[in-house]
């Protein structure tokens, strides 16, 4: 991992890379997205396990992605050759099939180490999830380790959230909060109006 620690709040760092596309190989841009959200996703190998059951996940929830200006990358140190393999094998063979968002190859390991994720023991991305606002800020970050996959929902839910708030910026989301709930406003004496509404 690099000594400098990525933060919420900073620029993403940009980076082109090689993707599989309707298997097709393109050249994708991380800063050609501004004016989009970002949902970028780190995932260990191809052709393991957990992996295949969360990235048919994301793929099979695009169109709410889509919805919400949003477009999902997910990345792993394979090449794309490898992803296109994987892409061309059957879910019930344990591959991804078709996919609705490119997966790109950071076979250089240089996307994973900008982004903090690289476990420079075992040579693999970490499962980091990353929201980029439409400026290129994260806003949102976590790392999970090898063996537990990460919930689309939430993901839904957490940028759900930071799109309420960017629209609504006198306003803030308590725990949990999902669109429709009640926000409150960051101030000592109006937020007491959300605590008394709380059963």
């Amino acid at each position: 991992m690099t000594e400098e620690c990525l933060r919420v709040g900073q620029e993403a760092p940009d980076f082109t890379a090689t993707g599989v596309v309707d298997q097709e190989f393109e050249t994708i841009k991380l800063s050609d997205y501004r004016g989009k959200y970002i949902v970028l996703f780190f995932y260990p190998l191809d052709f393991t396990f957990v992996c295949p059951t969360e990235i048919t996940a994301f793929s099979d929830r695009y169109k709410e992605f889509e919805s919400l200006n949003t477009e999902i990358l997910g990345v792993s140190v394979d090449s794309e050759f490898s992803h296109l393999a994987w892409i061309q094998t059957d879910r019930k063979s344990g591959g991804v099939g078709d996919l609705n968002y490119p997966l790109l190859s950071d076979i250089k390991k240089e996307i994973s180490s900008a982004y903090n994720v690289l476990d420079p023991e075992a040579g693999i991305a970490l499962r980091g999830l990353f929201i980029i606002d439409r400026e290129g800020t994260i806003q949102h970050a976590t790392i999970n380790n090898l063996a537990f996959g990460r919930n689309v929902d939430e993901t839904l839910r957490t940028l759900q959230a930071i799109q309420y708030v960017q629209a609504n910026p006198d306003e803030v989301c308590p725990a949990g909060w999902k669109p429709g709930d009640k926000t409150m406003n960051p101030d000592p004496i109006k937020s007491k109006e959300f605590f008394a509404a709380i059963k």
